[in-house]
């Protein structure tokens, strides 16, 4: 079975063809510069190889999803081998607490909450309305980065606020990251030989967006995001929690409108704003901080310092630790990072770090790098896709099962 993957951002859709049981994908690649007035360009790597760049009609999403078709065509049998596409649908709110079939309700339902997510969930469904204009004959599944946070305990949701704010309006925390956080949940388990239902895990997903979940029992019971991508940890651009007050302050001082000081914490924020200007990859800061550069200092101190504080936080929704987890990005890639983390909370949760196994991100100790001995902290490449195109399978199975039951029962 092959499912072909979409993830549509407001510049960008992503995209991989893939067998969801043997990850093999003979087919992957990025359209992007999407939006605006010029055309847009694609680009695709295949098998044995291959690849090449096109340039779209226009900057369009449809413009991208109609090139991705006509890459698709002119690789041999694979057209005839889709099952299916699965789309990476950002917010769900209350509504979908799994990833389901798309049909014209569901696109209501997630336009219905276009107002939690207006960077998202239009852009989204741009591709989702490309997509299902371009493959008709195909069923189409939405994996939402909200469902998996969705078994959050009501103390761990709600903010203190007039509790009308959350029965009229929807204000609650519904944490992000979803398909990523099930992920290496499942990797972690299967690294570690035990059950997912009997670990207590934090998993700290770190790229340019960061979030941290602590997964009980396979179920995220609590989660640094809130209603929106902006709360928690500090990225790379966004400014993380900070005090609601500040919005008021900024407005007066600077001549901001609300939206003005949010594009200010979401876009010229975190690691970029720390730095002064510098930078928002922790490539480039962990490099100018090794030559001296002050601000890049600064902001991988907080950056860390702030992530240290999440995760001793997390553990109380948890009541004990089994494993720490690090993925994204960052995660992956940054033994500095890793090892900032566990010097300020292994001490307190008894997570020695291994220098060596960390300095080779875990690559030959199953993902471990802490200590023999000692509780345990892994690094797990993640793969949202994978996890995408396995729910995507699963639901269309399960469709083509019950549709075959209702068959059977009205012979």
């Amino acid at each position: 079975m092959q499912i072909l993957v979409l993830n549509s951002g407001s510049s960008s859709v992503k995209f991989a063809v893939m067998d969801p049981a043997t990850n093999v994908r003979p087919l992957s690649g990025l359209a992007e510069r999407l939006g605006g007035a010029e055309p847009g360009r694609l680009h695709w790597q295949g098998e044995h190889g291959a690849a090449g760049e096109v340039t779209l009609r226009d900057g369009s999403h449809d413009a991208a999803i109609e090139a991705i078709v006509a890459v698709l065509r002119a690789q041999p049998g694979l057209w005839d081998r889709l099952a299916g596409v699965g789309h990476r649908l950002v917010h769900g709110g209350e509504q979908f607490t799994a990833s389901v079939l798309i049909d014209d309700a569901v696109v209501a339902g997630v336009e219905a909450m276009s107002h939690l997510a207006p960077l998202h969930n239009p852009v989204n469904l741009l591709g989702v309305a490309a997509a299902r204009a371009r493959f008709p004959h195909l069923p189409q599944v939405g994996v939402f980065d909200t469902a998996f946070h969705q078994t959050m305990p009501p103390r761990a949701f709600h903010y203190a606020v007039p509790q009308r704010l959350y029965r009229e309006l929807g204000v609650r925390r519904y944490g992000f990251h979803g398909t990523s956080h099930r992920y290496v949940t499942a990797q972690a388990a299967a690294l570690l030989g035990k059950p997912v239902g009997d670990l207590a895990l934090i998993t700290a997903h770190l790229g340019n967006g960061c979030s941290a979940a602590a997964v009980l029992g396979g179920r995220s019971v609590d989660t640094t995001m809130g209603l929106t991508p902006l709360e928690g940890l500090v990225m790379g651009t966004r400014s993380g929690t900070l005090d609601p007050g500040l919005h008021a302050f900024l407005a007066d001082r600077l001549g901001l409108d609300v939206h003005g000081v949010t594009r200010l914490l979401n876009k010229e924020s975190g690691l970029l704003g720390l730095s002064d200007g510098l930078a928002s990859d922790m490539r480039s800061l962990s490099a100018a901080a090794a030559e001296g550069h002050a601000g890049a200092r600064l902001a991988i101190e907080v950056f860390v310092y702030r992530l240290a504080k999440e995760i001793m936080g997390l553990t109380v929704a948890l009541g004990r630790l089994d494993a720490l987890v690090f993925t994204g990005g960052i995660g992956e890639h940054s033994a500095a990072v890793r090892a900032g983390v566990l010097d300020l909370v292994g001490p307190l949760l008894g997570l020695p770090v291994d220098a060596a196994r960390n300095a080779a991100h875990g690559a030959d100790s199953q993902g471990r790098i802490t200590a023999d001995g000692a509780r345990v902290a892994l690094v797990v490449p993640t793969d949202e896709e994978r996890l995408i195109a396995q729910d995507a399978a699963g639901v269309i199975a399960a469709h083509a099962a019950e549709a075959a039951r209702h068959e059977g029962d009205s012979l």
